[in-house]
């Protein structure tokens, strides 16, 4: 079995040696790289391609919430967990807004931790119990209006964007579905148009968060 590795991000040193020993700790789990802010976070990510990137809510240079942001638009294979010593139900939501596969909170023990790593990699969301309570709500009404979304679209489009999110380019989808390519790209138009959703990398995000397709390693 592969470790799942980890990038860690917190501008913090002493925490971020802390979290580390933590990690270091778990079977199966490796750190990869360290970053002292988001930046130097985006380009760690960009260079070793974590499974998980735990990354604590402020940071110089650029914030943990606008780190998760990019990192589900340009990386979406990589589950962002933010790390924060702040229970609110603001920053949670903030947080899950931006892309974040789970927030836990800098007093969590080690098994929480373990918890939390395996819950991400699993293609969970994991929160940790305290905040929890807050999100709830909000989790159950996303994941309907995801499954909503996804129920009207019609059955050829829900293959035409797996096809897409899988990387087909137009003239294969085409082949493959006997069409022409002017279809094709009808089809796609047809996708955002229903969505709400203006890009190619923007269809393939939606994609993998409803579990049309799954990023394997």
């Amino acid at each position: 079995m592969k470790p799942i590795r980890i990038l860690l991000a917190d501008d913090h040193t002493l925490v971020r040696a802390g979290i580390r020993s933590l990690l270091q700790n778990l079977a199966d789990v490796q750190v990869v790289a360290e970053a002292g802010d988001g930046r130097a976070a985006l380009s760690l990510i960009e260079m070793h391609r974590p499974d998980v990137a735990m990354v604590d809510i402020a940071m110089p240079k650029l914030n943990g919430l606008e780190v998760a942001a990019r990192v589900t638009e340009d990386f979406p294979y990589v589950r962002v967990v933010i790390l924060s010593m702040h229970a609110s139900e603001e920053y949670v939501l903030r947080a899950l807004r931006a892309g974040a596969a789970g927030y836990v909170l800098k007093d969590a023990d080690t098994a929480e931790l373990e918890f939390a790593v395996a819950a991400v990699t699993r293609g969970e969301t994991y929160l940790s119990p305290a905040v929890s309570k807050y999100v709830t709500e909000y989790v159950r009404r996303v994941g309907e209006e995801q499954s909503s979304s996804l129920e009207r679209l019609t059955p050829r489009q829900r293959e035409v964007l797996q096809l897409i999110a899988e990387g087909h380019t137009t003239q294969g989808i085409a082949q493959t579905l006997g069409v022409s390519a002017k279809t094709v790209e009808t089809h796609r138009a047809n996708l955002m148009e229903r969505l709400g959703i203006h890009d190619v990398a923007g269809l393939v995000r939606y994609a993998v968060r409803v579990g049309l397709v799954v990023i394997e390693d």
